[in-house]
């Protein structure tokens, strides 16, 4: 439960419908509503949500409404909704900064970033954004393979993507980057694999945070699975897609599974982690044929609206 969500409901505050789950106890402000994108095969939020900038009279206005609330107790906050980095760049520094004057004791501010928006924007306002306090961005790079991430229709290429990565590490932000394991189906586990590797030893991200492909009503990716376009991987070729992941991983990241999508919990920190990562994805990879693991898989794979 985000901070704030029962005290301020009543104020009409215009709460962020999607947060990253590291943002649990974080309070959310939302700047943006929907995605300004929304065509990624995988999705299934804000399909039904045109996007819009939110006016900075109702930012204001929900902020000093929080602030009456929770001025002393706010550590960490969440800007929504999925790509809040499309606003004007003063109007996101007039934001930031009256967000640290009403909360006095914040530590940590972050939001959902597109990579193909942050490949675009100029490096001097990333710069701004930072210095004005948005301290990290949550940004879904999904895969590293050309292929996938065309057949994703994600909008954005490998290059881009790395230059993006860079980018937000030079202009000083924590950059937490999101793989989708079991992307590449049955047929492209490999490719999906070592690609991505070779895309965030690029980057060298400070998380990398893993979900797993569970398709949902309402996105393409479930109708392509309904129909047999896509085949979905078996959590037998996810955990050895995963254990290729790691081997071929060359950072210095949190490496996280920390989404109820995941088969299995593999986390640490690289590289020194990585053995005891692989010994946790080999011991399940020995245990595939227990009945009450299938049963835990099987439940996985039945997961709606996430």
């Amino acid at each position: 439960m985000a901070i704030g969500r029962l005290r301020l409901k009543k104020y009409d505050y215009d709460f962020p419908p999607y947060r990253p789950p590291s943002e649990a106890n974080s309070l959310l402000l939302r700047v943006t509503r929907g995605c300004p994108w929304n065509k990624c095969t995988f999705c299934s939020m804000y399909k039904h949500l045109a996007f819009k900038r939110r006016p900075l009279a109702e930012i204001r206005q929900d902020i000093e409404a929080a602030r009456y609330f929770y001025a002393d107790s706010a550590r960490t906050v969440f800007i929504g909704d999925s790509n809040s980095l499309v606003i004007k760049t003063d109007d996101f520094v007039e934001i930031l900064k009256l967000l640290y004057k009403s909360f006095p004791h914040i530590e940590r501010v972050t939001s959902y970033a597109r990579a193909k928006t942050l490949y675009k924007k100029p490096l001097k306002d990333l710069k701004r954004l930072r210095d004005a306090g948005l301290t990290r961005l949550h940004v879904g790079l999904e895969t590293g393979s050309e292929r996938l991430l065309s057949a994703i229709n994600k909008g954005a290429t490998p290059a881009e993507c790395i230059e993006a990565g860079r980018k937000v590490k030079k202009a000083g932000f924590e950059l937490s980057l999101y793989i989708l394991l079991g992307l590449g189906g049955e047929e492209y586990w490999q490719e999906h694999a070592h690609e991505t590797a070779a895309v965030l030893n690029q980057i060298d991200p400070h998380f990398i945070r893993v979900r797993t492909v569970q398709p949902q009503p309402g996105c393409q990716l479930y109708d392509e699975l309904a129909s047999g376009a896509f085949v979905k991987a078996t959590p037998a070729t996810v955990l050895k897609e995963q254990r290729v992941l790691v081997e071929n991983l060359q950072v210095t990241s949190q490496y996280l599974s920390d989404h109820i999508t995941n088969y299995i919990p593999v986390n640490g920190k690289l590289p020194e982690d990585k053995e005891k990562m692989l010994k946790v994805i080999d011991e399940y990879l020995s245990a595939l044929d227990d009945e009450a693991l299938q049963r835990k898989f099987a439940r996985k794979n039945e997961l709606r609206q996430l």
